[in-house]
């Protein structure tokens, strides 16, 4: 029966239908600006591809059967067999295959795959955020893999590969592979070398027998996983496959999966080791130097997953300004609405920019530039300290945006917002990336240089970007008890280079606004405290998410 007591006007239509990387100019100039002319063509077809994929009714419903029917573990069959199997509905394989024929694996196989892999997981990582585990763990595990040459060989091709090859089989004969990982434990959480998992080495080379617990292991239904248990020579790097060659199972107990506050469409499982077959990657004792280029990707992924986060709830709030009424005028043209609206989008074009800055570095470290290799070794860190904290109170603004429709699950906000503190958490929380910051600064004086290098680039341009570098200068030059005040410096290290960025490569809205808020100090303690002789209505122009 057709409802006779009201008519529904002023709500904002669904954000759907759209291209997500055309509609993000941020991160569609980055692209531009990253990679060699040659190629862009090519890529931007492919991003246009997905982005329209991605802003489809189609996949943003996979996104939400995904998340409303999370991961089920079976650890026995009918008859009483061991199985530790996950069962996923059918949309978190169909993410997961998008995702894996887009290249969100294969970065290290072709010119510029850096840049581009990082612009493709921006623009799907928003449509689903969990099912970007697996891809980020696949893609991390070649570098440390390349620790062994012959392992590299084996099994880069299959986890570059563009086929989706779902089900647990022994990898010689898949067509394309996915990786976990596994080094927290109990006992230690970030301390890996309290690690208590114990490697016994067997009588075939390079081989070991391991028992003991992971209480954290990503993507428990992946094809292997790197890791680290403490061999005869101390903490080592091990890969362990779900499927042995011979087509058996190898000891793989799944106790339980975690009840997580988000990331609900994504199995985290706590494991047990009991003579679980495992092949030694690099030398004994050299565990945490073997799986380190590995957590380095994976913490470069942690800023373009909150990138990605920010982004999306950015563009949600935008788009129901543009369209809702209030007082007697569109929200967008409040004046105080426009003033939030832009501060959350320098927060995200910020991020963006960062992110785009750092896969470059990958692709130019990759070609043996080692100014940009030690860029990374500084940059990565202090990039995930920042960006990633900076995700929860831009999604939970902009979820404010939306009001009481923000706060409903149908609008999708709440599910970004129970996603933003993860990046925070994985692959090292926030006193683990400040504090490895502080190494760097102490043990690799190249690392200081070229961020000093980096940031000194746009020296000149801004009055307050000058101030904010001569400042950090002077912290640096005082490192007496720095670890105390590692946050505050590391902060300030991030800004100044987003500010660098910015300066250079945004509109002057952008980076004006930026400067003045974030190194010039006018801003309050809450977004929509913005100087209000700013360009604003361009800054959040700019934001708009174009149908």
């Amino acid at each position: 029966m057709a409802a006779t007591t009201h008519t529904v006007t002023n709500q904002a239509p669904s954000l759907v239908g759209y291209d997500v990387f055309a509609a993000d100019r941020a991160l569609s100039e980055a692209v531009g600006r990253h990679l060699d002319p040659g190629l862009l063509d090519e890529a931007r077809t492919e991003l246009s591809e997905l982005g329209r994929t991605a802003g489809s009714a189609q996949a943003q419903e996979w996104g939400f059967q995904a998340n409303e029917n999370p991961p089920k573990l079976r650890t026995h069959d009918r008859y009483g067999h061991r199985i530790d199997e996950v069962d996923f509905h059918p949309a978190w394989h169909r993410l997961l295959g998008k995702g894996v024929s887009a290249g969100l694996t294969a970065a290290w196989s072709r010119p510029g795959g850096h840049v581009r892999r990082a612009a493709a997981f921006l623009v799907w990582s928003q449509v689903e955020a969990g099912h970007g585990c697996p891809l980020s763990m696949t893609h991390a595990a070649v570098p440390a893999l390349r620790a062994d040459p012959e392992l590299a060989a084996e099994w880069e091709p299959r986890l570059t590969s563009r086929i989706y090859d779902e089900g647990l089989r022994p990898a010689a004969r898949k067509a394309g592979v996915l990786f976990g990982m596994g080094m927290t434990e109990k006992q230690g959480g970030s301390d890996v070398r309290a690690n208590t998992t114990v490697a016994r080495a067997l009588a075939e080379t390079g081989t070991y027998a391991l028992t003991g617990h992971k209480w954290f292991c990503s993507a428990p239904m992946s094809d292997g996983f790197l890791v680290l248990a403490q061999a005869d020579e101390g903490l080592t790097c091990f890969l362990v496959p779900r499927v042995l060659a011979d087509g058996s199972r190898n000891v793989f107990a799944i106790q339980r999966l975690k009840d997580k506050l988000g990331n609900r469409s994504n199995a985290s499982a706590e494991v047990e080791f009991d003579g679980t077959w495992g092949r030694r990657v690099g030398d004994e004792g050299r565990g945490v130097r073997t799986i380190i280029d590995m957590v380095a990707a994976t913490r470069l992924d942690c800023v373009i997953g909150s990138a990605s986060l920010m982004r999306q709830a950015v563009a949600q709030a935008v788009h129901h300004c543009t369209y809702r009424e209030a007082f007697g005028g569109r929200l967008i043209d409040k004046p105080l609405m426009r003033n939030v609206l832009a501060d959350l989008a320098l927060e995200s074009e910020a991020a963006t920019t960062l992110a785009l800055r750092l896969a470059a570095a990958y692709d130019r470290a990759a070609e043996g530039d080692e100014q940009e290799r030690a860029l990374l070794r500084l940059a990565v860190p202090a990039a995930k300290y920042w960006v990633t904290k900076r995700c929860t109170p831009v999604t939970a603004e902009a979820l404010e945006c939306l009001g009481g429709n923000g706060y409903v699950e149908e609008s999708g906000m709440p599910r970004l917002l129970r996603e933003a503190p993860l990046n925070s958490i994985w692959e090292g929380s926030g006193n683990v990336q400040a504090l490895d910051v502080l190494r760097a600064l102490q043990r690799e004086p190249q690392s200081l240089n070229a961020f000093l290098n980096e940031v000194g680039a746009a020296r000149g341009a801004d009055h307050r970007l000058d101030g904010a570098i001569k400042d950090l200068l002077t912290e640096l030059a005082d490192l007496e008890g720095v670890e105390a005040r590692a946050r505050r410096l590391v902060e300030r290290m991030a800004l100044v280079l987003q500010g660098s960025l910015l300066v250079r490569y945004a509109p002057s809205e952008v980076a004006d606004a930026f400067c003045a808020s974030r190194l010039g100090g006018d801003w309050g303690s809450a977004f929509g405290t913005l100087p209000h002789s700013l360009d604003l209505a361009s800054v959040v122009e700019r934001a708009r998410p174009v149908e």
